[in-house]
């Protein structure tokens, strides 16, 4: 039996059932008013459920940072409602008791839990009596619940994957064709004019001279920039299809046995 402080550092943790599935996260832990030990688990459901279910402390075992109960999680979401108000009236004690199979009394013992009592403590506790017996389980009333499971389906988000922007330089060659303009020399040969002629006698009768020629020539010349040419950025669409879910449901049926002149069974479908 955990002690008030082992009880309140479950607090938040994850309750789990017999067989390890998830029953939901721990709210609070109810005490016991007479004793002060700690009594109920107050477990809060999953994705669909809002209410509250209650669970018996008394053999809850801590494993890490989840608590085990020995219910199954069935067993635990069909619990009577009771209201989480901090506080187990005695009629809600009393059904959550007969729900899990355990006896209740108006007295208590040391471990928060009620001492050993029949079901006649149950009857004094509650103020009712039996209305009806049942073959296969405790006193009930003169009917049976037949109940049944509905598949309820929500979404939720997971990662699928993550895209980034990366830049990176590569080399290419480019080609163009520019016009270039070089100088050449050409002899010209021209006749002695009246034009010309005193030009051409105004040096001596015999001379030698050289005459010299500049020549140019033009010549490609690269010249490289960087010029920013476009934006790039990554943006997300919102995509709705439809999937289809399968899961099984299981239903109780009743069939009603010994009616005269009923020979055969009659089912509720």
């Amino acid at each position: 039996m955990p002690t008030v402080q082992e009880a309140t550092q479950m607090r938040g943790m994850t309750a789990v059932d017999r067989d390890g599935d998830k029953i939901g996260k721990i709210d609070d832990v109810y005490l016991d008013e007479d004793t002060g030990q700690p009594e109920w688990l107050a477990i809060s459901g999953g994705l669909f459920s809002s209410g509250v279910s209650f669970v018996p402390l008394a053999q809850a075992t801590r494993e890490g940072d989840t608590v085990r109960v020995p219910f199954e999680k069935s067993h635990v979401k069909d619990a009577p409602h009771a209201e989480a108000d901090g506080a187990l009236s005695q009629e809600e004690e009393a059904r959550l008791y007969r729900h899990y199979g355990m006896d209740y009394g108006e007295s208590r013992s040391d471990s928060g839990l009620p001492e050993g009592g029949t079901h006649g403590d149950t009857e004094r506790a509650t103020g009712r009596g039996t209305v009806g017996r049942d073959t296969s389980g405790p006193e009930t009333d003169e009917a049976m619940t037949r109940s049944e499971e509905e598949l309820r389906v929500g979404t939720t988000q997971r990662e699928t994957g993550r895209v980034r922007l990366k830049k990176y330089v590569v080399t290419e060659n480019v080609t163009k064709t520019v016009p270039v303009q070089r100088e050449e020399v050409r002899v010209e040969r021209e006749p002695i004019t009246d034009a010309n002629r005193d030009q051409a006698m105004s040096g001596g009768d015999l001379t030698e001279e050289e005459h010299e020629v500049t020549l140019h020539a033009e010549e490609p010349v690269v010249e490289k920039r960087t010029v920013p040419k476009e934006r790039v950025r990554l943006d997300k669409d919102t995509v709705t299809e439809e999937q289809t879910v399968s899961e099984d449901v299981r239903k109780e049926q009743i069939e009603s046995d010994g009616i005269e002149g009923n020979r055969k069974p009659n089912r509720n479908r």
